[in-house]
């Protein structure tokens, strides 16, 4: 199992809500993931960073349960649990949000959340219950940007789509939700807004798990940051305990200082 650098006098985090420990994964010869530790706390932002090819979408596909693992563990409220598809990690709690939304255009807002779960009254679509459903969850994450749930997606910006995606996966009472680049292609308001709701999130006690290039997007709202480097855990640490410059260094050299993988020659995938 890999070591994770410690952070001097940092305070205890509670206990984490997901646990993967000792995590590989290869493709045929083509081992992406080498013995990762990773967890994720309760009303905590916890941002996953790396460069292109560090392992960052094959970890998350783990937890996701699209990819299975090779060996390792994965505990859900330190409990191991058996995932065997996408299914069985909603059913914990687990929801992800990818970048390219998987919205609808051609659906409105209360469409587009209860897509696939839709509720019903007998053989027939509760609309005013979802209707009522989707603007109460809207409200509880403080979001007013969008003028009416019965509007259509094609006509929201990137940023309403990004939050009503958002929305579309804390419905359903999860507790951990894993948001891949929300802030991409985002102007400087949008981002804002975005960034805002991300730490709502964390505020009300989910844990959130935020994939980011943006490492001023990252040292913003991010309680803890996890480097991959080369598949392997370059660090996990407090988000306080790092400056901008050794988070590149970690992404970039998989060590900075005393941080990070203490052979770096050896990290080969």
């Amino acid at each position: 199992m890999s070591e994770i650098p410690a952070y001097p006098g940092s305070v205890p985090d509670p206990a984490p809500l997901l646990q993967l420990r000792g995590v590989n994964k290869s493709f045929g010869v083509v081992h992406v993931l080498h013995d990762v530790d990773f967890a994720v706390y309760p009303g905590q932002v916890t941002a996953l960073v790396g460069d292109n090819g560090a392992g960052k979408s094959t970890l998350v596909k783990v937890i996701a349960g699209i990819y299975g693992r090779d060996s390792g563990d994965y505990l859900f409220d330190g409990a191991p649990v058996n995932v065997h598809g996408p299914r069985d990690v909603s059913a914990l709690g687990i929801e992800v949000v990818y970048q390219d939304l998987a919205l609808c255009d051609n659906l409105d807002i209360v469409d587009n959340m209860f897509l696939g779960r839709e509720l019903r009254n007998g053989i027939t679509l509760d609309d005013l219950t979802m209707e009522e459903k989707a603007r109460e969850t809207l409200a509880s994450l403080s979001v007013r940007t969008v003028k009416s749930v019965r509007q259509s997606v094609a006509s929201l910006s990137g940023g309403q789509r990004q939050t009503v995606a958002i929305a579309k996966a804390v419905l359903w009472n999860s507790r951990i939700v894993l948001l891949d680049e929300p802030t991409a292609a985002l102007g400087v308001a949008q981002t804002r807004q975005v960034l805002d709701l991300v730490r709502r999130l964390a505020d009300r006690g989910l844990g959130v798990v935020l994939i980011s290039h943006n490492m001023n997007d990252v040292l913003e709202v991010a309680d803890r940051i996890t480097a991959l480097y080369l598949g392997r855990v370059a660090a996990d640490v407090p988000a306080e305990s790092v400056s901008h410059s050794q988070i590149v260094e970690l992404i970039t050299a998989g060590r900075s200082g005393d941080l990070g993988i203490r052979d770096v020659a050896s990290a080969t995938i």
